[in-house]
């Protein structure tokens, strides 16, 4: 497969709607792995990095689970299709930074990733629509398996995988999910929730992991714990707090609807006000109106088709996604006006949030249904 072929069709993921799939838009999980008698990357020198390259490569190639897939070594990657990559999950941002002797392998559906050479031999990930944590375990514990019959794995008894990060040690696995939890914000309770979550051990980050922001109100909940506890136990107690969120999440909503009626309707109807007339637009800005999108198509404002147009949009908005569409070198002013051409042609058949329709008499208005 080709990075054209790759980028032809949006991830998976976005393009489906898994279990609690209004709120978690995806559950992911990471596993690190380190091969035997090789150096760690961060140390290797560049020939130890391309033996361990060609030691992995072909392998993960091989599995069943990869079949049709997308493998290059990083240096062979334009630079722009790297900041597709990391826009979709599909890398990080510091493996966006890597070149010779570092490598990508992504399956036809891109429901798994494997980085080599990152910051370990070996970041292997799987991620599915929805809250799907134990399903999605399976899936890349399977090819962990697979791989460490082919694979020396650098393990000791006493303390589990050993990997270039202390905090990984143990099991080497970074469980998360998405969450959109735009009435959090809204209401103002969502540093409550990340300080109550922050206590039970886990991890509150951005839209892109360890210091970004939550851009279109998206934040990434994970295990900070690896070390001394099992990986089917450590999925559990994520997979209960993250119910928990939602739960939070969705009496957030109720609430504003209850209490800040005219709150919650004026955000959607300027979301949609400005993504259909706007005639430039930043990412951010987008992806934080196309928030308030969907939280209307959950709350049955707008169409339930629309929320697969929302989600689409809220990857395709990014600046990567925007120049490579383009097919050139853009500023970021032409970015802007492309970015609001692209939320207009997108949007232009939707209909309007049916708000009136939703107003209570005490508002002024009659109740019609």
């Amino acid at each position: 497969m080709t990075i054209v072929e790759l980028f032809s069709n949006p991830t998976e993921w976005i393009r489906t709607e898994g279990p609690n799939g209004k709120i978690v838009l995806s559950s992911r999980v990471r596993l690190a792995r380190n091969l035997h008698h090789y150096p760690f990357p961060g140390w290797a020198k560049k020939a130890d990095r391309q033996k361990v390259l060609e030691a992995i490569q072909p392998v993960v190639e091989r599995l069943p689970e990869m079949k049709g897939n997308f493998s290059e070594s990083m240096d062979n990657i334009a630079a722009i299709d790297k900041q597709v990559l990391v826009e979709r999950h599909l890398i990080s941002r510091e493996h966006a930074a890597k070149n010779v002797g570092s490598g990508l392998v992504v399956n036809e559906r891109e429901t798994i990733s494997v980085m080599i050479n990152e910051e370990d031999h070996l970041r292997m990930q799987a991620v599915k629509a929805g809250l799907q944590l134990k399903n999605v375990f399976k899936l890349i514990d399977k090819v962990d398996t697979e791989l460490e019959e082919q694979l020396d794995f650098a393990f000791l008894p006493r303390l589990g995988f050993l990997t270039a990060c202390p905090t990984n040690v143990g099991t080497g696995m970074r469980a998360s999910a998405m969450l959109h939890l735009p009435a959090l914000v809204l209401s103002e309770q969502v540093n409550q929730v990340v300080q109550a979550v922050n206590k039970l051990g886990l991890a509150v980050r951005g839209l892109y992991g360890e210091g970004t922001e939550a851009l279109g109100n998206v934040f990434q909940v994970s295990n900070q714990t690896t070390l001394g506890e099992k990986e089917a136990e450590l999925i559990e107690r994520l997979n209960k707090v993250i119910l928990q969120i939602v739960e939070h999440e969705e009496n957030a909503r109720i609430t504003l609807l209850e209490k800040k009626p005219r709150l919650v309707y004026d955000q959607i109807g300027r979301a949609f006000g400005i993504l259909t007339n706007a005639q430039t637009i930043t990412s951010k800005e987008a992806l934080n109106l196309l928030s308030m999108l969907r939280m209307g198509v959950d709350l049955e404002l707008l169409p339930t088709t629309t929320r697969g147009v929302v989600d689409e949009l809220m990857i395709l908005a990014q600046p990567a996604h925007v120049q490579k569409a383009a097919e050139k070198k853009l500023t970021a002013e032409e970015r802007d006006c492309l970015r609001a051409d692209l939320m207009r042609n997108r949007l232009m058949n939707v209909t309007k949030p049916a708000m009136e329709e939703r107003r209570k008499p005490d508002d002024g208005h009659t109740e019609m249904a």
